[in-house]
Parts: C-alpha cells; structure tokens; sequence
C-alpha cells in the first residue's frame, strides 16, 4: 500500500494472469473511492448515494410525505435516502422503485420488476403510489458501445424516455432528477423540459467522479399535462 495525494492509504491492484486492463481500472477505483468506502460503513447499497444527497442539500427536493418514483432503482442507494428523508419507513411518505433487476428490501420502499418504457408502467405505478408523484428520480445510464455518438443517441434516448414517464405521472408541482452526460441534456430535451417545468438547470454533486462526464437535470416546478 502506498499513500495518495490526501494521505490516505491507497489499494494498489496487482496486474497479471486474465484481468482485462479495464477490469483492473474499475477495480483499482472502486477499492480507492472514498465514497465507496463511506457507503459501506453508512450502510448504503452503493456511492450514487452521496449524488442525491449533495444534490437535495442543495435544492432541497425531498419533503417529508412526498411520493417518489426512483426509475432504474438497482441496487438502491437513491431510493434509500429518498425514504428515509421523506419519512416512507414511518408511513409518512412513500417511495416506488422501478428496475428490471431484482432489488432487495428496502423500508419504506416498494419495489416494481417491471420496464417503465412498458406503455402499461404509468398506470401501474400510479395505482401503487394512490395517485401522482410528487418527484421521479432517475440515476439511469444506458448500456454503452464504445462509439460516442452512438453512446451519445442512447443516453439522450433513455433521458427523454424518463422525462416522457415523468411528465406522465407527475403532480403539477412536482419535480424531475436525471442523469446525462458530457454537454448535459441536448437543446430539444432542454427546450422540452423549459416548457413544462417552471426551472431548468444542470448540477454536477462532489460525489460524481472527477473524472466522470456525468452530470444531471434538474427540473422543478411541473406545470402539468400537456393536452397534446
């Protein structure tokens, strides 16, 4: 072991035998994050934890009794602090976390296996909920190829497809979190989003990688269903 630039001790991955090179970087910087470490001694099922809760101390979205949607949920780092700032766990708010993966327990959290792009998924989730959610939530990424434009498609894709659900369920009022990348969510989806929300703005939490292009949407103050 050997100290990095802070002090702290540093988890040196030993390369050799079948590692692929990129599995030896993934590895070297999940063993070397802080905040993987904080989430395992706060008890949080991943460090994207930390993304949401930088980012509601800051804006303040999450209010006690709220219901909330955490779209791609798995594993559960975002709908465990929305439950447990709502106050889900005492019955006094309540979370509904949708991902075609498996998810684990969680208190105060109801877990969908289910594809929120299902044309089906909105009504579900309202009939869940008892009605419309106050914020939907998304940490999403989409599966990458390598090639960044294609990359690029996919990523503005997902988001538009989450802020379609979104506008779908929402209370007028309620508020929309999505993750995108590099320049941050196109001018269509901006323009998009401009029109049904009262404000729109791009935030980047400490939590987010130095390294990483990721940064989010935010948008508040939804004004409603469109009558298209």
């Amino acid at each position: 072991m050997a100290k990095d630039t802070t002090g702290r001790m540093r988890v040196t991955v030993k390369s050799g035998g079948r590692m692929k090179l990129s599995s030896k970087l993934w590895l070297d910087r999940q063993l070397n994050d802080p905040y993987v470490a904080q989430a395992k001694r706060d008890g949080y099922r991943s460090r994207a934890a930390y993304k949401l809760t930088e980012i509601d101390d800051k804006f303040r979205i999450l209010k006690t009794g709220m219901a909330v949607v955490d779209l791609g949920a798995a594993p559960g780092g975002w709908s465990q602090i929305a439950a447990k700032r709502i106050g889900a766990a005492d019955g006094r708010g309540r979370v509904v976390a949708i991902d075609l993966l498996e998810m684990g327990e969680i208190p105060g959290v109801t877990f969908a296996q289910l594809d929120f792009l299902d044309a089906a998924a909105p009504d579900k989730l309202r009939a869940m909920l008892g009605g419309g959610a106050d914020f939907v939530m998304s940490d999403m990424a989409a599966n990458t190829t390598g090639h960044r434009k294609t990359d690029q498609l996919r990523i503005i894709g997902l988001v538009e497809a989450a802020a379609q659900f979104a506008a779908e369920v929402l209370k007028p009022g309620g508020a929309f979190l999505a993750k995108v990348f590099q320049s941050g969510a196109d001018a269509a989806l901006m323009a998009e989003l401009k029109r049904d929300y009262a404000a729109v703005k791009h935030v980047k939490p400490a939590a987010s990688r130095k390294d990483s292009s990721e940064r989010y949407v935010l948008a508040t103050g939804f004004r409603g269903a469109r009558c298209d």
